[in-house]
């Protein structure tokens, strides 16, 4: 997606293959027996991301913005009046959705380590210690042995630095 927002129609083209993978199967699960309409709804959902390409905040996991994406062309395609029959949410299906919410938030850390590896430790750890893990700046300069000019600069370059990179990436 980073390669994609900065042209490479290539990687695009790679993007939008493996993305309606994921789709076909995050939405499938969804609407069970229905293969024509899920697929129509991959589509949409294509077509979204395609769309919005550009609101896609290149800081956050692309993961989470996609699901978005997704559900709520499943929530607009069953209030349309198309009857899917869409996976029963019973107590059974309970440890399914805690599944695909913490592969989720797996996939969102994943893709935040990595953009953090990136960085310099002193952009990286104030980072960590205040956007993160809340601490406070005083707190994140007894941690560090930073000055707190230090980490407030460690925290402004960091991101901006952040969003270059993610930039790039597309």
């Amino acid at each position: 997606m980073l390669d994609a927002q900065a042209g490479d129609a290539a990687a695009y083209r790679a993007f939008l293959r493996e993305l309606a993978a994921h789709l076909r199967r995050f939405i499938g699960k969804r609407l069970q027996g229905r293969p024509h309409e899920a697929e129509d709804l991959v589509q949409e959902c294509l077509i979204a991301v395609h769309e919005k390409r550009h609101t896609y905040d290149t800081v956050q996991p692309l993961t989470p913005w996609i699901h978005a994406i997704a559900r709520y062309k499943l929530a607009d395609h069953l209030r349309r009046g198309r009857r899917a029959e869409v996976a029963s949410d019973d107590i059974d299906d309970a440890p399914d959705a805690r599944a695909n919410a913490a592969r989720d938030a797996f996939d969102a850390r994943r893709d935040l380590a990595k953009l953090l590896a990136r960085l310099p430790e002193r952009q990286r750890l104030p980072i960590v210690h205040v956007k993160i893990e809340g601490l406070s700046v005083a707190e994140t300069a007894t941690v560090t042995g930073m000055s707190m000019s230090a980490v407030k600069v460690g925290i402004h370059r960091g991101l901006k630095a952040l969003a270059a990179i993610a930039g790039k990436r597309e």
